[in-house]
């Protein structure tokens, strides 16, 4: 059980765009996830004991760097996730190679660390973005959905694979708990679900994973699950999980180790 953390704050595509700058609300959600969202996780996760990988904007490094350097003095693992949470399948290989040097730069500035992980911010890549983690020193991939166990990318020209640890959009608090005014059509529809199907939803795809012996990771993000009421519901799936018994839990970077050992073996 790999659980991971998007830390995208403000940044997409109303900030790559300057679109947020006339926005305050859409701004001061995403500062919610920074500001207060990340240090009652960091502080639920303390709690239980469990160990977690966050994808970070490089640019959320730059403009909040104490909050994100607690990520890593509590103990838990920091991964690419673009500079300003850019579709990477949208941007040349240059300009990919552009935001990894970035953000890497960026990582060892304020952090002091350099990440062997990456999630692509838009759920997808382009043809080349294997080839450019790879050249960027990526050890391992969490963004596509080919499988319900890591598998292994292989990149002409290279010796070693690029780990895939796919997740699943399920996982994705998104789906069940983002709330949108728009489009509101057919009108009064609800806009998130009902916490307890969210959680009975969470619950058994970690059944099913853990009857099958496979591997498990998460799309969470802060500023939507780490919100008190909904932070219940993490509660209540972290001692759900640990109730199995027999789960390694595990730093996404400690999984993709483990599985290129047991592939070269």
């Amino acid at each position: 059980m790999a659980l991971a953390f998007d830390l995208d704050g403000p940044t997409g595509t109303a900030l790559i765009d300057g679109s947020i700058w006339r926005n305050p609300s859409f701004f001061t959600l995403g500062a919610y996830d920074v500001w207060r969202a990340l240090p009652r996780l960091l502080d639920l996760l303390a709690d239980q004991a469990l160990p977690a990988t966050f994808f970070v904007p490089a640019w959320i490094v730059e403009t909040w760097p104490d909050q994100c350097r607690a990520i890593v003095d509590r103990g838990h693992e920091i991964g690419y996730h673009g500079y300003e949470h850019e579709a990477f399948w949208q941007l040349t290989a240059e300009a990919q190679r552009s935001v990894m040097a970035r953000s890497r730069e960026i990582f060892a500035k304020y952090l002091g660390i350099v990440p062997t992980g990456f999630r692509t911010p838009s759920g997808d890549w382009a043809p080349d973005t294997a080839a450019v983690l790879a050249e960027a020193g990526v050890v391992y991939s969490s963004s596509m959905r080919g499988d319900d166990r890591p598998y292994l990318i292989r990149i002409a020209g290279r010796d070693r694979p690029l780990v895939e640890i796919p997740g699943r959009w399920e996982l994705d608090d998104y789906a069940s708990l983002a709330y949108q005014r728009n489009p509101n059509f057919p009108a009064g529809l609800d806009r998130i679900a009902g916490y307890d199907a969210t959680l009975d939803n969470w619950q058994r795809e970690f059944d099913g994973t853990h009857r099958d012996g496979l591997c498990l990771t998460t799309l969470f993000h802060p500023k939507v699950s780490a919100r008190p009421g909904r932070l219940l519901l993490l509660e209540q799936l972290f001692r759900h999980m640990r109730q199995a018994g027999d789960v390694w839990f595990a730093r996404c970077g400690e999984v993709a180790d483990w599985w290129l050992s047991e592939s070269a073996s």
